[in-house]
């Protein structure tokens, strides 16, 4: 599938920064289709050289309210074992895009679509927002990263109260367990997620991407290991143009003034 082909999700390119928009009628509901465009666009965030940093959003009034249910209660057993390993990989496509990520969250964030937030470096969520992972109400359980990416983020306690009972929590809540980095109101949640990510405009994007492939790759392993990923990472920024340029800007004009080419 190519972006020109994608229906319900679309690149947005402003200012260095690229809106990987949602926009599927009523909810933003991920069936398979808003899966695998989520996927493409992802991508497509990921190789394009204009964009900086990414915001997912799902517009003024929701983010994504979960799985498609009607589509999924016709799948059987071998359905799923296919489709599961392809939502998977949809949602780490975002996971996995070498620069950083915010979810804009207004209304719900549910099941798949908590599972996408997730999938992103920071949440700005809305005062009225909604989030959880409500599969267990349905006999399942998360299966786009659910299980895994929220007790890494939150701990193992407040993942299992979430994941066993399926309760949603509001935005002070999500903010206290850290699930929210932000908590703003609903009509400025899209701006406050793209002002958070103008930082990263115009700054040293290799060095950018090795900090966040070092981060998720060394929390997968043991300190050891994660250390020598960091020191690979660390003498590998010494071949790049901006490292030059970050160590004589400030040996010249102190720290905070480089300008960066992103090589």
């Amino acid at each position: 599938m190519s972006t020109q082909n994608c229906e319900f999700v679309r690149l947005e390119v402003a200012d260095g920064i690229g809106t990987i928009r949602l926009d599927r009628p009523k909810m933003n509901a991920l069936s398979t289709q808003l899966q695998d465009e989520i996927g493409v666009v992802a991508r497509e965030a990921a190789d394009h050289p204009d964009v900086a940093a990414v915001v997912v959003y799902g517009g003024e009034k929701v983010f994504a309210a979960g799985a498609d249910i009607k589509e999924m209660q016709k799948m059987s057993y071998a359905d799923m074992l296919d489709r599961a390993a392809k939502l998977q990989a949809c949602l780490t496509a975002v996971a996995e895009i070498p620069k950083p990520t915010v979810a804009a969250i207004t209304g719900y964030a549910l099941g798949g679509g908590c599972e996408l937030a997730l999938a992103c470096d920071f949440r700005v969520v809305a005062e009225n927002a909604k989030l959880g992972q409500p599969e267990i109400l349905l006999g399942v359980i998360p299966g786009a990263g659910g299980t895994q990416r929220l007790p890494r983020l939150i701990g193992t306690a407040k993942a299992k109260d979430l994941i066993f009972s399926g309760r949603h929590v509001d935005a002070a809540e999500a903010l206290s367990i850290g699930l929210a980095d932000e908590v703003v109101p609903a009509e400025q949640v899209y701006t406050a997620a793209v002002e958070r990510m103008k930082q990263y405009v115009g700054g040293p994007a290799v060095a950018l991407r090795a900090a966040k492939e070092s981060i998720d790759r060394g929390i997968e392993v043991d300190l050891t290991t994660g250390l020598e990923l960091e020191r690979i990472a660390f003498a590998g920024l010494f071949a790049t143009e901006d490292r030059q340029i970050g160590m004589d800007s400030f040996v010249e004009n102190g720290p905070g003034k480089a300008s960066f080419v992103g090589r």
